[in-house]
């Protein structure tokens, strides 16, 4: 099995886990009038065959007890459970930040629900696993609800920059419980990884994308019939859809798939608490692309501007704090 024996590994890995997560989205943005419900189900399977193929490859090098498969076997059917509570309760989180993406766009859904998600998985990751200096990881993930703040304020500033597009309150209400869902996967994340006879990251992986495959039908079917955006959809539309949109969903799901996997691979290291801290500064990336390629902030005000300037300083700080506080460990 493939472990980075570095700090320097580690957070290389963590870093693109960070840009993974937070480009995958644009492949939601590619399908023009396509659903994200049905977009939803080609990138529900991406993210298991990333999964998959790298527990085939990185997670079996080697071989003995640490391969995947003789991993799987020896596992506690507590981690497993834990795994896949984890990737059940994913799901739900992420399904509703693309429904936030659809409201609010990319450069505000990501800060908000991410942001949250970040300060309520490091804590409860944490007091599990007690990895790199807790004052030190504060002061980064306080850097981070700045960072939340001064993108909601930005976003308040576009309806008065003369825009013409109020804020959607209730897009903000679905962002703020995925933030709140997408934190709590990370506490059984980490108790898979380390409870007696654990999974391995790469175990961990496939368990979890499973879990969330498997979710998808039960809540995605769920806001197919009952939608947050629009009217009800059904897979008539899924099966009517170009191939080229099938496409943008698969490689959708295994960009997060690959960020994900690299991301646990490297808490194995780190802790889930610092490594997650670091992939979760992924709402920088996204806001990324929402202001410079898919132009969400156009002809706002200056003020508008100077909050989102504020927000990616305060998530660069961050990052660099949280890096630090395993050095201080």
């Amino acid at each position: 099995m493939f472990q980075p024996s570095t700090f320097a590994g580690a957070l290389v890995m963590t870093i693109f886990s960070t840009v993974c997560w937070g480009s995958f989205a644009n492949t939601m943005k590619l399908t023009r009038n396509y659903r994200f419900e049905l977009y939803y189900w080609d990138y529900a399977v991406g993210i298991v065959v990333m999964a998959l193929l790298l527990a085939f490859t990185l997670g079996s090098l080697g071989g003995g007890p640490l391969s995947f498969a003789a991993n799987l076997r020896s596992a506690a059917p507590a981690a497993l459970a834990d795994a896949a509570i984890g990737g059940f309760i994913f799901n739900i989180a992420n399904v509703l930040l693309l429904a936030g993406v659809e409201m609010v766009g990319l450069a505000v859904a990501f800060p908000i629900a991410i942001g949250i998600a970040l300060v309520e998985g490091v804590v409860l990751s944490y007091a599990i696993q007690p990895r790199g200096s807790a004052p030190v990881l504060a002061a980064g993930v306080a850097l981070a609800v700045v960072a939340v703040i001064l993108i909601g304020r930005a976003y308040g500033e576009l309806s008065a920059g003369g825009t013409g597009r109020a804020p959607a309150r209730r897009g903000v209400v679905v962002c703020v419980v995925s933030g709140l869902l997408m934190g709590a996967f990370a506490p059984f994340v980490t108790r898979a990884l380390t409870a007696a006879h654990p999974l391995t990251p790469y175990s961990v992986a496939v368990v979890f994308t499973l879990a969330a495959l498997a979710c998808c039908f039960v809540f995605n079917l769920y806001l197919m019939r009952r939608p947050l955006v629009g009217a009800p959809v059904s897979f008539a539309g899924y099966v009517a859809a170009p191939a080229r949109y099938h496409l943008l969903g698969l490689v959708g799901g295994l960009v997060w798939g690959l960020g994900t996997v690299f991301n646990f691979v490297a808490a194995g290291l780190v802790g889930v608490a610092i490594s997650y801290a670091i992939g979760q500064a992924s709402p920088m990336v996204a806001a990324l692309w929402g202001v410079l390629v898919w132009k969400e902030f156009r002809g706002s005000s200056g003020r508008a501007r100077g909050y989102l300037a504020g927000m990616f300083t305060a998530y660069v700080a961050a990052l660099l704090l949280i890096a630090e506080a395993y050095r201080l460990r």
